[in-house]
């Protein structure tokens, strides 16, 4: 897949500034480590809004991102810096990159956020071994082992009552740091760093701002309106004696997968 998306793009860019702008903001820690040098070509998987590839391209001499919602980069596209945002799903990286005219490699893949929504993880990381420079690096954050548990499970639950299988319509791919390093040893790099960082997060709105923003996969097969609401106002209530501060301020445990491999 390249310039076009097989199924319905779900992401709202206007949600996402509304409930998660926190998430490029929070990405400076990993785009720090990616230690960006001025003469180097840099590929941002999921590029998301295109905030943080922004900050990137002000570090290096070119900049690609690339995204599976083209409502997302329409609203990258739309800063009008002149970087250049493709639509492609991660799964078939290679098969974009090869479709290019100029088939340039990256010395660097730099991914904030993403990977936790590929399901399909050995594609992923086969793709990005790919279009990288022999030592090219990979340099990631995505969610591990526990991100985002409380919800996550409540969801699960919450579906599961209601008569679906709640597991397998989770979008979320959450390994551990062991998991993770394995299958980058097995698929061409070698790991220089990777850890599980555990972060509460500050929510910008609510929990019930957070479930329509990315947890779509499980409200989408809900038949009405009303029952989507009910499963979110459920789930709000099962989190707020622990999640909601006194201020009203809600949060959620994020826990980071962080790593830093080269290409074999």
């Amino acid at each position: 897949m390249s310039e076009q998306q097989q199924e319905k793009d779900h992401w709202s860019a206007s949600n996402y500034d509304t409930h998660a702008s926190f998430v490029p903001k929070l990405g400076n820690i990993i785009l720090n480590k990616l230690d960006a040098q001025p003469s180097e070509r840099i590929l941002d998987f999921g590029c998301g809004d295109g905030v943080l590839t922004e900050q990137l391209a002000k570090k290096c001499h070119t900049v690609v991102g690339i995204d599976a919602s083209a409502d997302m980069i329409n609203k990258a596209k739309s800063l009008g810096s002149g970087i250049a945002y493709h639509v492609v799903d991660g799964h078939y990286l290679n098969t974009w990159f090869d479709q290019q005219e100029k088939q340039e490699p990256f010395d660097a893949v730099f991914s904030n956020a993403t990977l936790h929504w590929l399901k399909e993880p050995v594609k992923a990381i086969q793709g990005i071994h790919h279009v990288l420079k022999p030592n090219g690096r990979f340099v990631a954050e995505m969610g591990g082992f526990m991100n985002c548990g409380e919800v996550h499970t409540g969801l699960i639950t919450a579906l599961n009552r209601r008569g679906y299988d709640g597991k397998a319509l989770s979008p979320w791919y959450f390994p551990s740091e062991i998991e993770y390093a394995k299958l980058l040893e097995e698929n061409g790099f070698n790991v220089d760093s990777i850890e599980l960082v555990p972060r509460m997060t500050q929510l910008n709105t609510d929990v019930a701002g957070w479930l329509t923003t990315f947890g779509f996969s499980f409200l989408k097969v809900l038949k009405t309106e009303e029952e989507r609401q009910e499963v979110i106002s459920e789930i709000m209530e099962h989190l707020r004696p622990g999640y909601q501060r006194e201020d009203g301020k809600w949060f959620i445990m994020y826990v980071r997968l962080r790593v830093i491999a080269h290409k074999k």
